[in-house]
């Protein structure tokens, strides 16, 4: 594959790489370069997380080595109780390579790394607390505050996550972490300060962040946002039929964006088209093959929300099946992992 095809992997369906022109020169140089996703083990994975783990399956086809990190101790640092940890390490190393099964993706140079397993080496220790002369208080609360759950009396942990983060690059030894554009001001402090401890800066790359089912971020905090990757298929029908999904508009719309970043891209690479069932009476069944068609339709009102929310309804229940079926045995530790 060359360059070019791997850089339109790399490029689709991002907001912005820190820098393009360092990757172009990775992408020449390296074989085969790695990169990572830090995820903290917190709140249940939902649809939403399909956005990455595409653009891992991205990264996979460039022919990166891709590591996963399961960030327990983040986990924790952003007010998982401790107890709950590695239960939550357990379900998230067991459903997130069901969604990649789900969409069909080669997973052959993908690697799940648990932080603890080299976030509590005293080397690592070291590195945090030399870290924490050279970073303000300011700068690392900049740094965490669109990622850590922010309260009236924050803690310290909120200041050490970003520390924690910037260092995972250098420990994991990537040569690009990828996230949400969430993550923006975390990248960046790594960035800055990586290269004062002796370390090289990594080019970081951001995808859009999907807004959720009640016009906000999706998340897994606020259930009325989200599809959990476990709802069952009258769940996911009643969630969407509840979405916030405004006749001919785009803006905030969580369902348009799901379906542009998200089976868009899963119908394209299949080379098959998003069918759109419908009665005859109201026009019969439509069908796309491209976005662009899709939300045009959408703006002129030729397509319903209703009809919309039926047929995403519809693709989303078949993502969902492979990873149901893996976790139906897994009860006691969704209810151990969550019990609330």
């Amino acid at each position: 594959m060359d360059d070019k095809k791997r850089l339109g992997y790399i490029t689709r369906n991002t907001q912005e790489i820190v820098t393009e022109k360092e990757l172009l020169e990775l992408l020449k140089t390296k074989k085969t370069p790695s990169v990572y996703l830090g995820t903290a083990v917190t709140g249940k994975p939902h649809v939403a997380y399909f956005l990455w783990v595409l653009k891992l399956a991205d990264f996979l086809k460039a022919g990166f080595k891709v590591k996963l990190l399961l960030a327990d101790i983040h986990g924790a640092l952003d007010n998982t109780p401790w107890d709950l940890l590695q239960k939550r390490y357990d379900y998230y190393s067991l459903v997130i390579p069901a969604m990649f099964k789900s969409i069909g993706a080669d997973i052959k140079n993908f690697e799940i790394v648990k932080g603890s397993d080299f976030q509590k080496s005293e080397k690592y220790f070291f590195d945090v607390m030399k870290m924490s002369t050279y970073a303000s208080v300011h700068d690392t609360n900049k740094a965490s505050s669109d990622v850590v759950k922010q309260a009236t009396s924050p803690k310290l942990s909120g200041l050490i996550y970003p520390v924690m983060q910037a260092l995972d690059e250098e420990y994991l030894g990537v040569d690009v972490q990828y996230g949400g554009v969430d993550q923006r001001k975390i990248l960046m402090f790594a960035r800055e300060y990586l290269p004062k401890m002796g370390y090289k800066r990594r080019i970081e790359v951001m995808t859009p962040m999907i807004p959720g089912l009640i016009g906000e971020k999706m998340s897994a905090s606020v259930e009325e946002s989200k599809i959990d990757l476990l709802d069952d298929e009258k769940v996911v029908k009643a969630k969407l039929n509840k979405a916030f999904c405004p006749e001919g508009e785009v803006e905030n719309n969580g369902v348009l964006a799901f379906v542009k970043y998200i089976l868009m891209t899963i119908k394209g690479d299949a080379k098959q088209s998003f069918l759109i069932e419908r009665p005859e009476k109201f026009g019969g069944n439509l069908e796309y093959k491209a976005y662009e068609d899709l939300e045009k339709d959408y703006v002129a009102k030729k397509l319903h929300p209703l009809d919309l929310k039926n047929g995403v309804a519809k693709e989303i229940n078949n993502l969902l099946i492979p990873i149901r079926k893996i976790m139906s045995s897994k009860e006691k530790l969704i209810k151990e992992a969550y019990p609330n």
